[in-house]
């Protein structure tokens, strides 16, 4: 890569969060986020509302991001968004105000594949910081409401998916178990929270069985549906009494599915350099089982700090960077792709 140093703005709007980061010479000076708390009331993400939220919120978190990080909007030297995948309506609100602060500042345009932001999240490092970052090859698991995928990572931009869902991903299995258990969205932290108290060997749940890397979720979302529905014929408070041990045995089933094609691909290719990304990285039992795990099997593993889980900023600018580093810029052409592939 080349030696150049520069200072990315980066922009993250590919669902219901707007997002803006700096991050100069490498090293991240600012991470903002704007939720957008109108879509609890309808039990998940309308893209149309949250295309108008990102509207609102756009101008002044950039503006505060840059106040964050000291820097003015003309020391840019680049601009990376989150071209794909995501929501169009979303997507584009970001794609179209990089693009239009581009043109006026006269500086490159980066575009960047969310997922792999989530991927180089791992490194992202604060100023006077140097803390670990994964060595080359490395398999990451990311795991998210919309994705979950074993990745081969052998380069920054050289990344090769080797499993990933058949149907539904694990994300989106937390948050419609949590909406069947009756909790608001987003409900897969819910889940994390009650099964910290419960046992998780209370009932028992069937592990999907996929071809390969591959994983499936839709067949446990219906055997869980089908198993509270008897169970509430039987008590109508089968949920409130039990609540702790449903969310804990259901939580370790997901936990165990995403984790055994984990350890298959990490042993069929030799690597001991294993990471998670993804919003469900954050969840705690899937943190603390990656650790058990990883010294076990002797891994290097590497867990992304909250802030950097959920779809951020910090890591759309932290790829942004890599791709300046390669002179990696894309023209006023360019437009959102919401199926947008690695």
């Amino acid at each position: 890569m080349s030696e150049n140093k520069g200072i990315i703005l980066g922009i993250e709007s590919s669902c219901d969060d707007t997002s803006a980061s700096v991050i100069k010479d490498g090293k991240i000076l600012s991470n903002l986020i704007a939720r957008q708390a109108i879509h609890e009331q309808y039990g998940g993400v309308v893209p149309e509302l949250a295309s108008r939220a990102h509207q609102q919120n756009i101008i002044p978190v950039v503006e505060a991001a840059l106040k964050e990080a000291g820097v003015s909007k003309e020391e840019l030297t680049g601009i990376a968004f989150t071209a794909g995948p995501g929501l169009m309506g979303a997507l584009l609100v970001g794609v179209s105000f990089a693009k239009s602060l581009a043109l006026s500042l006269d500086i490159p345009l980066i575009q960047v594949n969310h997922m792999q932001g989530h991927i180089l999240a791992h490194f992202i490092q604060k100023p006077n910081e140097q803390k670990k970052v994964p060595t080359f090859p490395f398999i990451c698991l990311t795991v998210s409401g919309g994705h979950t995928q074993l990745v081969k990572v052998s380069d920054y931009f050289e990344m090769e998916i080797l499993g990933e869902t058949l149907d539904d991903a694990a994300g989106e299995a937390f948050d419609k178990m949590a909406k069947v258990l009756g909790f608001p969205y987003p409900g897969g932290p819910l889940i994390d929270k009650y099964a910290k108290e419960g046992d998780a060997t209370r009932f028992h749940f069937t592990h999907p069985r996929t071809t390969e890397y591959n994983y499936s979720f839709s067949g446990l979302k219906t055997q869980f549906l089908n198993f509270i529905r008897k169970c509430e014929r039987d008590d109508p408070d089968f949920v409130e009494k039990n609540n702790a041990d449903i969310c804990a045995s259901i939580q370790d089933t997901i936990i165990k599915t995403l984790f055994s094609k984990l350890k298959k691909v990490a042993d069929d290719l030799n690597i001991n350099q294993i990471a998670i990304a993804g919003g469900v990285s954050a969840n705690s039992h899937l943190r603390n089982e990656l650790q058990k795990l990883g010294e076990k099997k002797r891994w290097d593993t590497f867990i992304p700090e909250f802030q950097y889980c959920t779809d951020n900023a910090g890591m759309i600018a932290m790829a942004g960077y890599f791709h300046y580093l390669n002179q990696d810029f894309v023209g006023q052409e360019v437009t959102a792709n919401p199926r947008m592939k690695f």
